[in-house]
This record gives structure tokens, C-alpha cells and sequence, in this order.
């Protein structure tokens, strides 16, 4: 049989490869400690799963779910939009739900990208904006990010025969995996850089709610004219620890929004209800659970930034997102770097190659491990070092 061209171009999912490795040594009795991906290890609150409980036993809830999502969930999410932001949605044209934002992201390149189009990605970002455009035949021309500007994808400089055959500009503030905030005048100026090259530009706001020090993320839609060229993705996953529960919305652009509902309608056959009647438990419910969950990762935040710089590891303490990015020792690459505290200190960190090109010379440190590992782990790498 023949597969699709297009998979012959598709790098192994990164975390299926840190998966291999750590079930690899596990298999062999290794105690290791998981820095790599961030899956929340705290549970999903009482009442949101209360929720679920209830939802399930709901015959109505049994049958096929309305495909752009339950009318009641997506007025959840335009009500949460308005009272998280100001900002205002139309819930029957300008919110739609989705199984996790990662397969609306992908889905989004199914809604707009031909073959041989272009998307503009950051060169530190999730993989799937990268990912989704190989999986249509479509290229990705990379957007410098450097940590002296921050780690805003920098799109002042892109060759005219790339912006011709573009379509989606994809950007993520607060960033994975830098954990970069963007200010007020970068999304206005990428807005109007979209405007004016006729492109659509997908924030991903998974991260919006995880905020430390005061900071309060904001969505791209608070910015003039956003409507006009903006669709944004919100994930229930990190703020609510439901990773695994797989719910999340987009909202923005009227146009875009139906065009990726056009492309679920015809591949999926959206969310089982009952996971939505528990998201709008969490979304209408108290948000005691998520100034709690940023009190805790503020704590490990400053717990392994401090092991990290004791033992001569460069880092910044990120004002948002479950991640601390730190450079590589000199004379290491990521994939190295991350390779031997693997082999030495049994402790996975993900390589930042594999956020893109950008991230190179840098690892990511996932905050969802308890206190006590990571701080274990910070001994293992100083002994490994």
C-alpha cells in the first residue's frame, strides 16, 4: 500500500519519541522523573466532575452532539469571553466547539491551506502549526523569535514570494514554550500586518489563565479591528486540569469560524455532550480552582528556577504558562543536553529543536510534577552536570 506523500515529511510527534524513551527505561525498573510534557498532575475539581456524573446519566445527552457544540456550551463560552475579557461573541456565528484546541488548530489548515500554500509560524511553537500545514501539502516559513526581543515572532521581515502564498499566521501568547507574553502593541501590530496581507491570524490561548505576579493575560480579540482577521483558540485543559477530557472552543471571525465548522462537520462528529455540560460547570462555576492552580505552579515555578540558576543553568521566571525555558549548557544541544540528564540523571526535559528551528539551545521544564520530584530531579541534573 502507499501512503500519503505528505507523511514522508512529518518528523515523529515529539513527545511520542520523550514517551518511548522513559517507557524504555521504565520497562527496566528505572525510577524516572517526567519534566517533558505538561499534563496537569493535579485532578479535575469536584465539581466539574460532579457535573460529568450528572451529564452522563441524562439520556438526551446519549445521542449524537450537535456538531458546533451544545447551544448552552457555546453561550458558556461567549458569557466567559465576556466576563474573562469584555469581550463580546456571538455564540450561534462566533463560537465553536472543539475536541481540545489542538485538533481545531490542525483543522484550521484543512479550512484554508492548499497545497503548496505557505503558513507563517513562530520559530518556537507548538508543533501542530507546523505540523497541520505539512499534513495539506503546504509549507511553514518559520518567524524569528529571540530572546532579545523577547520571544515575539518577528514577521517584519518576510520574503514577498512567501507572503503571496500565505494564509494563516499563527501566533500563541502567553507562549509555549518560552512562556513569552505579548504586549498590547505587538498584537495591534500584528493585526495590522494581517489586514493588510489579506491573512487570517490564529492566537492560541491555551495559557491565558495560567498567570503569575500579577500578570493577566488578554485575548487578542480586546485589540481594534481583531474581528476582522482574528479567530482564537481557548483550551479548558490547563486552567481546569481536564487535559484529558479533550474540550476547548474557537471563537472570533465569523467567516473563519464557519469555515472550520464546515471542516467538522464533515470529520468529526463533535464532543459527547455530557463533557460539555462539565465545561460549562467549570466556566460558570466559582474560579477559586484557577487562582489556586496558579498559586501552585507560581510556587514550583520559583522552586526550579532557583535549583536551575544554583546549579549554573540559565533561566527567566515566566510571568504565565506551566513551563520554564533554560538555555543549554555551552558546548550542548538541545537534543543532547536533553539525551544525557535521560541516560544519567533518569530525568525527561523536552529538547526546544523540537518547538522549531528557534528553540534550539534551549530545553522546556514542565511544572506538573509534585514539589518533592522537582526538586529531586534539580539534585539528579546538578550530579549529572
Amino acid at each position: 500500500m502507499r501512503t500519503a506523500a505528505c507523511l514522508d515529511h512529518m518528523a515523529p510527534y515529539l513527545f511520542a519519541r520523550i514517551d518511548a524513551k522513559r517507557d524504555a527505561l521504565r520497562a527496566q525498573g528505572v525510577d524516572v522523573i517526567s519534566l517533558g510534557i505538561g499534563d496537569p498532575d493535579q485532578p479535575t475539581p469536584d465539581h466539574i466532575v460532579d457535573a460529568m456524573v450528572a451529564a452522563i446519566g441524562d439520556p438526551k445527552n446519549h445521542q449524537y452532539p450537535d456538531y458546533a457544540g451544545s447551544a448552552a456550551y457555546r453561550a458558556a463560552c461567549a458569557s466567559w469571553m465576556e466576563h474573562r475579557f469584555g469581550v463580546e461573541v456571538d455564540p450561534q456565528r462566533e463560537v465553536l466547539a472543539l475536541i481540545g484546541s489542538k485538533e481545531g488548530i490542525a483543522h484550521l489548515h484543512t479550512a484554508f491551506v492548499d497545497p503548496g500554500d505557505y503558513v507563517l509560524a513562530p520559530s518556537i511553537g507548538y508543533p501542530v502549526y507546523s505540523g497541520g500545514a505539512t499534513l495539506q501539502s503546504a509549507n511553514t516559513y518559520f518567524m524569528p523569535m529571540r530572546e532579545e526581543d523577547g520571544f515575539l515572532a518577528d514577521f517584519s521581515q518576510i520574503p514577498d514570494e512567501v507572503l503571496g502564498r500565505a494564509k494563516i499566521m499563527f501566533l500563541g501568547y502567553p507562549n509555549n514554550p518560552t512562556g513569552a507574553c505579548a504586549t498590547e502593541e505587538y498584537f495591534d501590530r500584528a493585526i495590522a500586518f494581517c489586514l493588510e496581507h489579506d491573512l487570517l491570524l490564529a492566537h492560541d490561548n491555551a495559557y491565558c489563565d495560567i498567570c503569575f505576579d500579577g500578570y493577566r493575560a488578554p485575548s487578542i480579540l480586546e485589540r481594534p479591528r481583531a474581528r476582522e482577521c482574528c479567530i482564537e483558540f481557548f483550551s479548558l485543559s490547563k486552567s481546569y486540569n481536564m487535559t484529558g477530557w479533550r474540550i476547548a472552543f474557537a471563537c472570533g471571525n465569523e467567516r473563519a469560524v464557519s469555515a472550520l465548522g464546515t471542516v467538522k462537520n464533515n470529520l468529526d462528529s463533535g464532543q459527547f455532550t455530557a463533557v460539555q455540560d462539565a465545561a460549562i460547570a467549570a466556566l460558570t462555576g466559582s474560579q477559586d480552582c484557577v487562582a489556586e492552580l496558579c498559586a501552585l505552579y507560581e510556587r514550583r515555578r520559583d522552586l526550579v528556577v532557583g535549583a536551575l540558576r544554583s546549579i549554573g543553568v540559565e533561566c527567566n521566571a515566566p510571568k504565565a504558562t506551566i513551563y520554564v525555558w533554560a538555555k543549554v549548557p555551552a558546548g550542548e544541544t538541545s537534543a543532547s543536553f536533553a539525551t544525557r540528564l535521560l541516560e544519567k540523571a533518569h530525568v525527561v526535559v523536552t529538547p526546544g529543536s523540537g518547538y522549531g528551528p528557534g528553540g534550539e539551545g534551549y530545553i522546556r521544564i514542565s511544572l506538573t510534577t509534585p514539589d518533592d520530584r522537582l526538586l529531586e530531579a534539580a539534585q539528579r541534573m546538578k550530579a549529572a552536570m
